[in-house]
Formats: C-alpha cells, structure tokens, sequence
C-alpha cells in the first residue's frame, strides 16, 4: 500500500481501510501473546499503513478546513 493508492480514496474508504487495518493489527498482536506468529514482519507492515492511513486522513481534513 502506498501514498498515491490512498489519495485516491475517499475519506470513507479511508476510514474502512483503518478499522480493517486495526482489527488486523490486534490479531497479529493476539497471535503473538499466544505464540502462533509466524511473519513478525507483518506486524511492522500493518503499523506503518495504519499511521500512513492516518496521515492520509488528516491531510485531507486539512485541506477540507483550509477550502472553508
């Protein structure tokens, strides 16, 4: 997932993606607490897209009260 992909959404597909993203972090916390996490490197990943996302987000609320 990059920068460009979510600029292209809209603040409500946004919003989706983030609550996806934190379910899936929480799993892969979950698996980790109990011992069946096989690609720690994924938790990383999911960390890095969920701030990403929420970069996103505030950049576009931004420009939304900026336009106002």
């Amino acid at each position: 997932m990059d920068a460009q992909e979510l600029n292209s959404k809209t603040p409500d597909q946004l919003k989706e993606q983030l609550v996806a993203l934190k379910k899936e972090a929480f799993n892969l916390r979950f698996q980790q607490a109990t011992g069946q996490l096989e690609n720690t490197a994924r938790m990383r990943s999911v960390r890095r897209d969920v701030a990403r996302v929420k970069t996103i987000l505030n950049q576009k609320a931004a420009e939304a009260a900026a336009s106002n």
